[in-house]
């Protein structure tokens, strides 16, 4: 009689986790470059070419050579292990397409606040978005050429964070590098949520 190998050997696929993140920021500060440098499927983009109408709304300095923009949202997928994936969302940066924002962060474990150190004032209204609604994030200084490298704190000062808040610096168009700020970014939230999770002392 044949013996074939023992099938109990074989462990059932795991299911893995999916978590859902969000990549925000300003006007032109990388997003929908770093959703597509670290995606490891086609990312979809909702991005439109900038018109003369538009640029007469949308602030343009710093970032004159941009000539499209997301009016919607982009989307990318990441497995960080065999059993966590990550689902990105990319936010629209122009404050026109806020309202879509809410949407977005439904059902979010945190996100990333892309930064640009010649153009930090941009991602305010992201820090404040994600404060207000208590969604941990992490702020990840994107390094364009040319631009001044200034000291963590430096930044965390500036943009007046807590002290929990991670800030980090990448390049988002390196996979390894936003890879990276995400894991910080999944780390940060859980942390956050066990602290949370703690009893208060009386």
């Amino acid at each position: 009689m044949a013996f074939g190998r023992s099938r109990r050997d074989k462990r059932p696929p795991v299911e893995p986790v999916t978590l859902k993140i969000l990549v925000a920021g300003g006007f032109g500060v990388g997003k929908t470059t770093a959703v597509g440098a670290v995606s490891e499927i086609r990312p979809l983009r909702t991005e439109e070419r900038l018109t003369e109408a538009g640029r007469r709304v949308d602030d343009l300095e710093g970032v004159e050579s941009k000539t499209t923009t997301t009016v919607a949202m982009d989307f990318g997928r990441i497995t960080l292990r065999e059993d966590l994936v990550l689902y990105l969302f990319g936010t629209p940066g122009q404050d026109r397409f806020w309202f879509l924002w809410d949407e977005l962060a439904q059902g979010a474990l945190g996100a990333v606040v892309l930064a640009d150190t010649r153009r930090l004032e941009d991602c305010f209204a992201a820090v404040d978005y994600f404060e207000r609604r208590r969604i941990p994030f992490t702020v990840a200084v994107n390094v364009f050429e040319g631009s001044e490298r200034f000291p963590p704190e430096t930044v965390r000062a500036a943009l007046d964070l807590d002290p929990e808040v991670p800030v980090l610096f990448c390049d988002a168009r390196d996979r390894s590098s936003v890879r990276d700020v995400l894991v910080a970014v999944v780390e940060n939230a859980l942390e956050r949520a066990a602290r949370e999770r703690e009893p208060v002392a009386t």
